[in-house]
């Protein structure tokens, strides 16, 4: 259900700024990408289940952010579609027979071309309060063009829209490009591309002002600004730059204290990274996790930690270099209660459509081997630039690009999922002309009983306790290959037997 009600200053729209065109250029190019990878290649099943495939209108299209949970549904937002071409925001929720519907819950810019309630939600999930309030960012629209922060609040069946903030000219922030975060206190924060004293960047800070209003002011001006932030419990706020981890820590006049707790070096890339761009992730000791999109041994990123020191310190210590497999891992990455790491590569695996990969942990928690948990190709898929949420042992998230209708979609894997192994047997091998043969296929462990096993090239038949069965008496002499194909489910990986030839004398 979508609600259309607005709070918002009516102002004048401005011209698109240098982010916003490269965003669309590159939406263009995957969205090739993606069409190309579907008519080149077959279906290819893993364990992926897809919840949720964009087809633009009027469920939107191209979702740079990832999703968000609560209360069993799932919500976040696409860059393009919905109603009017300018974004959505979605929802989706089981309909109870495994799969899920689909709600848009607000499409932007209806008063086109002022697009006074904002357009284009960038990168960055959505944020939820206590009362289930949903909370975002647009890049572009709003009173003065440079992007808003938005809230939608639940009234029954539907939810009411208002624009919590419009972005003003420099010094102010301007254009969001990424999620927003909140303090215990109800205080809201967040990063932009423009804007701040130098017009290249700022942190930005909305308070409550107990009026029902909102206050807002720039934290700290900052270049170079992509990724989102995270926060601690003491209200320390961390993110990076182009080149920088830093730490903006409350000084207890409202204002914040800047510290730039390492710099990469652009001449040591191979062994530290760099272009930092994924959100952080903290530990219990305070040490630091996130992602470079370049350098490493194969400059085509890493994921990084910075172990903090007894002095407050930080040193830097790459976990592992992508290249072998995935390439650019813009989004972070996300912990399992075991120490695992996850998240995603934009780009690299088989057919160069990305990947969700696990980097497992050592029995001592001192290295981590990478393991790929899911290669996209085009119709399951394609171009992940936001990471993923763990929960329940699943990970949730999306593709920008890919999918049935090539406008991206939500997926959901399973990184635990049982390994299986297929074998097949002949019930007579050599047969003679007009003989029936049945040839016989167990996976194990066994996956639900009606799942599909096929004897190619023959046919295929369902399971029962992992065993399927499928007898055939025109198979014409000499001599045909048969191998039995178990093609997996979300906990069940796929595998095939040792082909073999059933020989046919007349």
């Amino acid at each position: 259900m979508q609600s259309q009600t607005t709070n918002i200053v009516v102002g004048a729209r401005t011209a698109s700024t240098k982010l916003a065109s490269a965003i669309l250029r590159g939406a263009v190019t995957l969205a090739v990408l993606s069409a190309l990878l579907m008519a080149a290649r077959p279906a290819q099943a893993q364990t992926e289940n897809v919840l949720w495939n964009f087809t633009g209108t009027p469920d939107g299209a191209n979702p740079y952010g990832g999703v968000t949970l609560n209360n069993g549904n799932f919500y976040g937002t696409t860059f393009s579609g919905g109603a009017y071409g300018f974004g959505a925001v979605y929802e989706l929720q089981p309909n109870g027979t495994g799969g899920y519907n689909e709600s848009v819950l607000y499409s932007f810019c209806p008063a086109s071309p002022s697009c006074t309630d904002g357009q284009y939600p960038a990168f960055g999930s959505l944020l939820f309060d206590s009362a289930g309030n949903i909370y975002g960012t647009t890049y572009q629209g709003g009173a003065n063009g440079f992007g808003v922060v938005f809230k939608l609040a639940p009234s029954g069946s539907t939810w009411n829209y208002d624009v919590l903030y419009s972005f003003g000219a420099v010094p102010d922030a301007e254009n969001p490009v990424n999620g927003l975060i909140a303090d215990a206190a109800g205080n809201i924060y967040g990063t932009a591309y423009s804007g701040g004293g130098g017009n290249n960047g700022a942190v930005f800070e909305l308070s409550p002002n107990g009026k029902g209003g909102w206050t807002e002011q720039v934290a700290a001006p900052i270049n170079s600004l992509y990724g989102g932030l995270a926060i601690n419990s003491a209200g320390d706020i961390f993110g990076t730059t182009a080149d920088t981890v830093f730490e903006l820590k409350p000084n207890g006049s409202g204002g914040f204290l800047l510290t730039t707790l390492f710099t990469f070096n652009s001449a040591d890339a191979t062994t530290q990274g760099s272009d930092p761009n994924g959100t952080l992730v903290l530990d219990s000791k305070g040490n630091i996790y996130g992602t470079t999109v370049s350098g490493g041994k194969n400059n085509d990123g890493a994921v990084y930690k910075l172990t903090l020191g007894t002095k407050g310190t930080y040193t830097e210590k790459l976990l592992y270099s992508f290249g072998a497999n995935g390439i650019n891992p813009y989004s972070g990455v996300v912990f399992d209660p075991s120490g695992n790491l996850y998240g995603t590569a934009k780009l690299g695996g088989k057919d160069g459509a990305g990947i969700v990969y696990e980097l497992v942990v050592n029995a001592a928690g001192t290295a981590y081997a990478e393991k790929n948990l899911q290669t996209f190709i085009g119709e399951n898929g394609a171009v992940p630039y936001a990471g993923v949420i763990y929960n329940g042992g699943y990970l949730y998230g999306t593709t920008f690009d890919g999918g049935a209708d090539g406008m991206g979609e939500v997926f959901v894997v399973n990184p635990k999922a049982n390994v299986t192994k297929t074998t097949c047997v002949s019930s007579v091998n050599p047969s003679t002309l007009g003989e029936a043969v049945t040839f016989t296929a167990t996976v194990t462990p066994a996956p639900p009983d009606g799942e599909i096993v096929v004897f190619q090239p023959v046919g295929q038949s369902a399971m029962t306790g992992g065993v399927a069965t499928f007898t055939v008496a025109d198979l014409k002499s000499g001599s045909t290959k048969i191998t039995a194909v178990y093609s997996g489910d979300l906990n069940f990986t796929a595998s095939q037997s040792v082909s073999f030839e059933q020989v046919v004398n007349k």
